[in-house]
């Protein structure tokens, strides 16, 4: 396995081997060169987390499903630590598995030790009286910030979400106010710290959970994909603050990522849970889609001199409350029917409002919205479960057949064409948060619609999930059928659209082919290297 960079290449060591289910191999690599924090770490003998021949299986009604097994690994304390694999490899598990109140209910096996103290042993959960984590020492010492934001947030401001954990640990007014104002500060969340949550958008939700977390001062941080939801500049700035975090206050990091690149400049060591795959560059994905840009160019121009529209808005102003500044304020927009069409944006500059106000789900309250193909048209909120009335996969996609007119052999189709046959009779609700995307897809898709809207669609996918993704959202534009999505990943917007936009102000700063688009940009341009291109070429 490689280490995290091709720098670090002859830092890395192997320190341990187990294994997992279907026979993948879990390793830990770490750097060797010494540092400052290279240095602490040798001076720590306690590791923060053990783990030693730990095994889970889920219960449902199609019988046990295995997602790890055996797995051994220690992360050091003041480590930060990546752990990386495919979607639905037991990293969520893995992770929940570490904070006794979080942990998932199914059958397990093996020792797990967190700070000093057994968390399971035997596969059974450790009482506080026999040496357990108590819950307020869980609660303060052990942080987690979850895969899906809006599951974190219980307050109905951000100030009163930043406190709220230090209220129920019963923290002093003065020192509660005093650490409030520190993260808030850290965060850059002071222009909003007085907002309402639920005016929150994804990305501003997950900064929120990170800094109310912190503010409990843990000694050990659980991270499930926080970055997932961030734009390129707040994901930088978001894994800068992380690194701080780690090296000055010496809090140890455990975070599941699907793009281990972004951190390599911080991480001491990375555990593969499975197959990683390999690196691609953009200069060479960019070679290969030349053809397929300059081909699917010349027929948008020809769609658009016919006056082939998919949709548009025309000077489209919206806000959600009257007493409210505008998200969106005189916006112009038109998608040429049969093209993929990319909307990016920093965090909270009202992506997702453009996209619920062209699938009709929001109402301008000035100018308007045409839309032609309301009738043919599918839409994937950020929150896929928002999607999901029933109680197992092959139910969910089961749901619209009489309305929609598909078989049951279509959905056999789309079982094994978005990798979930083996996940059938799961709750949606217990897949993992890239399961959940491919079934809210799966079940769009059987549905038929012409006009496709797209909120953050790679979301908790894995690379090799994202390129077929992105195979299929080409595939379906080769059919004549039009996508609008909503992304932060740059590198998935590259290889998918065929046009990309720029929210900012409330209005759409520009709009161009996408590879104009991104060879003109300064800050929003893909990586220049990233396991999807490798997944692609």
């Amino acid at each position: 396995m490689a280490p995290m960079s091709e720098d670090r290449a002859a830092q890395g060591a192997v320190l341990e081997e187990g294994a997992v289910s279907e026979g993948n191999a879990v390793r830990q690599v770490a750097g060797a060169e010494g540092g400052a924090l290279d240095g602490r770490l040798a001076a720590a003998p306690q590791p923060a987390v053990r783990v030693e021949g730990f095994s889970f299986s889920y219960e449902g009604e199609g019988g046990r499903r295995q997602v790890l097994q055996d797995v051994s690994l220690e992360v050091e304390e003041g480590a930060f630590c990546v752990i990386v694999g495919p979607t639905g490899c037991g990293k969520t598990t893995l992770l929940r598995s570490l904070k006794p109140e979080l942990a998932p209910v199914g059958s397990c096996g093996g020792a797990v030790e967190v700070l000093g103290h057994p968390v399971l042993r035997d596969g059974r959960a450790v009482p506080c009286e026999d040496g357990g984590l108590d819950r307020r020492m869980s609660a303060a010492a052990v942080g987690y910030v979850m895969q899906d934001p809006a599951m974190q947030i219980v307050c109905d401001t951000v100030w009163h979400e930043l406190a709220f954990g230090l209220e129920n640990l019963g923290t002093p007014p003065d020192e509660m106010r005093r650490r409030v104002a520190e993260v808030a500060h850290f965060f850059g969340i002071e222009p909003w710290v007085r907002q309402s949550t639920e005016d929150l958008s994804g990305g501003q939700m997950q900064t929120v959970n990170l800094a109310a977390v912190l503010a409990l001062r843990p000694r050990l941080l659980l991270l499930d994909e926080p970055t997932a939801q961030l734009d390129p500049n707040a994901c930088k700035r978001f894994l800068y603050l992380l690194a701080r975090v780690n090296r000055e206050l010496g809090i140890t990091v455990v975070m599941a990522t699907h793009a281990p690149e972004d951190v390599a400049d911080y991480a001491t060591c990375r555990i593969d849970l499975g197959e990683v795959g390999g690196l691609g560059s953009r200069e060479a994905l960019c070679r290969s889609l030349a053809p397929r840009w300059q081909r699917r160019q010349s027929a948008l121009a020809q769609q658009r001199e016919a006056g082939a529209e998919a949709l548009s808005a025309r000077e489209a102003c919206f806000r959600y409350r009257r007493d409210s500044d505008w998200v969106l304020r005189g916006l112009d927009m038109q998608v040429v029917r049969g093209s993929v069409h990319a909307v990016v944006g920093g965090n909270g500059c009202g992506k997702s409002t453009l996209l619920k106000l062209l699938a009709g789900i929001l109402k301008p309250q000035r100018g308007k919205v045409v839309n032609p193909w309301s009738s043919s048209q599918a839409y994937l909120p950020q929150d896929p479960k928002a999607l999901f009335v029933c109680d197992t996969v092959e139910e969910e996609l089961a749901e619209w057949r009489g309305r929609c007119g598909y078989s049951a052999q279509d959905e056999e189709v789309a079982l094994s064409r978005f990798g979930l046959v083996e996940c059938r009779r799961q709750h949606p609700y217990d897949l993992s948060g890239g399961q959940r995307q491919k079934l809210a897809l799966a079940k769009l898709l059987l549905a038929d619609p012409q006009l496709l809207f797209l909120d953050e669609p790679t979301k908790g996918l894995d690379p090799s999930s994202c390129a077929d993704e992105v195979r299929l959202i080409r595939a379906l534009a080769d059919e004549g059928r039009t996508v609008v999505l909503v992304t932060h990943d740059l590198d998935f917007a590259l290889a998918a659209a065929d046009e990309a936009s720029m929210v900012f102000d409330g209005e759409l700063a520009c709009t161009e082919p996408v590879d104009r688009f991104f060879a003109n940009n300064l800050v929003y341009r893909p990586n220049k290297e990233s396991r999807l291109f490798g997944a692609l070429l």
